[in-house]
């Protein structure tokens, strides 16, 4: 399935505009949320082809949604990448172990996370 829509969740806005941006330039249509909360609403609405998740969130963090979203019928086959500055291959692996398709750390590198694109799409 090729990817066109991308939900990118995370608490930063500067992190919400240039993963935006970047995404944008490579012809994605994007929506963003600040929270699991905001997220969850956007899913219900309209169905994105990705998921970009921040770990470091207020009130649900992302691995918690990561795994929220792999478990459900309806979301299972939604790819999850999450994007985050925890850096430690136990944060990795856990990522992972929740759901996620892909693991890439900020500050992001552009071509890395195309490449993770490219590679689910």
């Amino acid at each position: 399935m090729p990817i066109r829509k991308v939900l990118v969740v995370d608490d930063s806005k500067t992190e919400l505009m240039f993963l935006s941006e970047l995404l944008r330039q490579d012809g994605l249509e994007v929506r963003t949320a600040e929270n699991a909360e905001q997220a969850l609403g956007h899913l219900a609405q309209d169905r994105p082809d990705l998921i970009l998740m921040d770990v470091v969130m207020p009130g649900q963090n992302g691995f918690q949604l990561t795994r929220t979203l792999s478990r459900d019928p309806l979301y299972a086959d939604v790819p999850i990448i999450i994007c985050t500055s925890k850096n430690q291959e136990t944060d990795k692996v856990w990522g992972m172990r929740q759901g996620a398709k892909g693991y890439i750390t900020k500050p992001v590198d552009p071509a890395a996370l195309r490449a993770q694109i490219q590679a689910l799409g």
